[in-house]
Formats: structure tokens, sequence, C-alpha cells
């Protein structure tokens, strides 16, 4: 009897000096009424970009809304077949936006508000934005720098990123399972309290994590661009939530 109260309030006392966080709604094994042991495993794992992102936008000004749309196809197929004569495949270009607006009259720098403006349409804007998938990194700069000669005058971008994140996840995950494996058996070993079996694993979303710069990539990159680029690294996080039930 006495041992089962010593447990008891040993394991309390691990709560709430190590900040263990038992299931919200099990702090105890619903099958063995045991009290449960409860850690997050953190992982993190970093690697190199494989593709960047890129939009790139044609914006035309014109009194006449067909004079804008007119010069705006023009200048964006010029674009599209140069970038395709620069080796790039159709599946790597994708139209992600076009927009006609009008361009309203302002009000004069004068303007007191004693009489309401009536703002007139002076013209309209047409906008045709086009997203590049660059699989060589190497040429991003150049690339860049082609668009805008040809007339991109909207560019927003570059965004690095990874064609097929999962392997990098899955040894996130895996670095965050051993993390919660050797938290789990530090503090039972600390606390002289055996593990019982694993009675929980879950896995928590995480935000994602911005590139973080790489200089010797970035110099490998920009040493023949003309934009200069910086590639950087990405970040994967994994947060696994596992409980143990406490032996006697």
């Amino acid at each position: 009897m006495w041992r089962r109260l010593g447990v008891v309030a040993l394991a309390g006392t691990l709560l709430l000096r190590f900040g263990f966080t038992a299931a919200a709604a099990q702090p105890v094994d619903p099958l063995s009424g045991q009290r449960l042991l409860s850690v997050v495993g953190e992982g993190v794992v970093r690697g190199r970009p494989d593709l960047a992102l890129i939009n790139l936008g044609v914006v035309n000004d014109a009194r006449a809304a067909g004079e804008a749309l007119a010069a705006n196809n023009e200048a964006m197929r010029r674009l599209i077949e140069a970038l395709r004569a620069e080796g790039l495949e159709s599946r790597d270009l994708q139209t992600s936006n076009f927009s006609v607006e009008p361009i309203y009259s302002q009000p004069p720098p004068d303007y007191q508000h004693t009489v309401p403006f009536e703002p007139k349409i002076l013209g309209y804007r047409i906008r045709n934005e086009l997203t590049l998938r660059i699989r060589d990194l190497t040429r991003v700069g150049a690339l860049l720098d082609r668009s805008i000669t040809l007339g991109a005058n909207s560019v927003s971008g570059p965004i690095f990123t990874v064609a097929d994140p999962s392997d990098l996840e899955d040894q996130a995950r895996r670095a965050a399972v051993r993390d919660a494996m050797d938290k789990g058996q530090l503090y039972a070993e600390a606390a002289a309290i055996p593990l019982g079996a694993i009675a929980r694993i879950e896995e928590r979303p995480v935000g994602f994590s911005p590139p973080v710069p790489m200089g010797a990539m970035a110099r490998e990159m920009a040493a023949d661009s003309a934009v200069p680029i910086e590639a950087g690294e990405l970040t994967f996080r994994a947060e696994i939530y596992v409980s143990w039930r406490l032996g006697e």
C-alpha cells in the first residue's frame, strides 16, 4: 500500500518538476488504471532545396481595355516562348493569375472634401501572372534577369522548396521518436520508476520553418548569375507525443 502511494506521489512530482503533459483526457491509462509518463520528442532535419518557385507578372495600362489586353497578350507570349527556349518544360510554366481592373482618377492634392469627388475611369490595367518552377537552381538568377529583360515588370520570389519532402519529413519523425524515447528513459531512471509498455504515440502538427541562408551554396549559385540569389536551406521539424504506463 505504502509503495503504491509512493509511486503515485513520485509521478505527481515528475509532472510538476519536469513539465510532463499527460493526455488531456487520460491522466490514467483507462485499461490498467496506471499512471502515465508523457513526453514530447522533437526532431529537426535540414536539407538543401532542389526547386525554386518564381512568380512573374506582365502588367499593362491603356486607355482602352482592348488595347491593354493586346499589349499584355503579346508581352506574355514573348516571355513564355523565351522561357521555353531556355529549356523550361510546359509542366513548369503555369498561369497563376489574370485580372482586368479599371484605373480611376484620384482627387487633386488640394482637394478639401467640400464637394463630393466623383472618380472617373481613365483606363484599364491588365495583369497576367506566370509561376515558374526552376529545377536547376544554378539558373535562377540568370532566368530572373532574362525574364525582366523580356518584359516581366512584376516579380515575386524566388521561394525555395523541395520537390518531394517525404524523405526529409520521415527523417525528422524518426529523430523525434528517438528524442522522446531518450527523454522517457532519462526521466524514468532519474526517478527510479520502471517504464511499462507504450500506451500512446501521436504526431503533433508543427509550423513551417522559412529558409535559412547558406553562404556556400549561395556563392555557388550566384557566381554566374546576373541577379544574386541565396537559396539557403530548409528546416523540417516533427513533434511526437509518447506516453508510457508507469511500472510498479
